[in-house]
């Protein structure tokens, strides 16, 4: 018997990946999105079937209108049922204002806080219907937080995860009534399928690694598992709220 179904973005690699393996145990359903790696997503998607999770591909670019309900159809279509959604899906520009231009900030808000305001409306009927197992998680950025001189900046993304923590909390509200819980999880400096962010540049990957309280780079498995938590029974108290994974970076 099916016990769960997840639908998690940006699932071919890195954090997504991680957190389809973290929520895969016999009787879950898990739909793996991909924008563009679907090679990556069918090697994911092999791991999670030898751990008994059944397993669907789903494709599209989130920054397009319409392609978040598409997910959302296509996961409730295979398995009649959603629990979890996991908007994981992004990038990261370090641009700084001055070089970045309307378009690139516009598809950075695009592919991050509007997608997960679509994939939160398309959801919400079926995460209400879960009521208690409903589950939202919003992967932020600690670059929504962290602004210091000498501190890389990221404008862009860090408007569109800022927006993102915000329609968190005001859903929280919103889904509380229903017993659907909705946070975020707000990662540092993290590997990307080993090596590491890929927004820091390679002559500052030690000075950044420096700059860290913990002197390294965070793992995916390692954010993966806050986002376990908060979709697990455990966390049904936890709403509305942005948890910080980032080996004690400054806030």
């Amino acid at each position: 018997m099916m016990s769960r179904v997840a639908l998690i973005t940006g699932a071919s690699s890195g954090i997504g990946a991680a957190t389809a393996r973290a929520l895969a145990a016999p009787g879950a359903a898990i739909a793996l999105h991909a924008r563009r790696n679907r090679a990556g997503a069918e090697a994911v998607a092999r791991q999670l079937e030898g751990s008994g999770a059944e397993t669907l591909i789903v494709e599209g670019d989130l920054a397009r209108p319409g392609t978040a309900a598409h997910l959302v159809d296509e996961t409730a279509a295979r398995f009649g049922r959603l629990d979890i959604v996991v908007s994981n899906a992004g990038f990261a520009d370090r641009r700084p204002v001055g070089e970045l231009d309307r378009v690139a900030w516009e598809a950075s808000l695009a592919a991050m806080t509007t997608a997960f305001f679509e994939l939160a409306s398309a959801a919400k009927p079926l995460l209400v219907k879960a009521g208690a197992g409903g589950r939202l998680i919003g992967v932020s950025s600690f670059v929504a937080h962290a602004f210091a001189r000498g501190l890389m900046t990221f404008p862009a993304s860090a408007a569109a995860k800022a927006g993102m923590e915000a329609f968190a909390r005001a859903l929280a509200v919103d889904l509380a009534p229903a017993g659907v819980t909705v946070n975020c999880v707000a990662p540092g400096f993290v590997e990307k399928e080993g090596s590491v962010h890929a927004a820091v540049p390679r002559e500052r990957m030690a000075e950044v690694s420096r700059s860290i309280p913990l002197g390294r780079y965070g793992k995916p498995a390692e954010i993966a598992a806050v986002i376990a938590f908060l979709c697990s029974p455990a966390a049904g108290y936890v709403t509305g709220q942005t948890i910080h994974v980032n080996g004690g970076v400054t806030l």
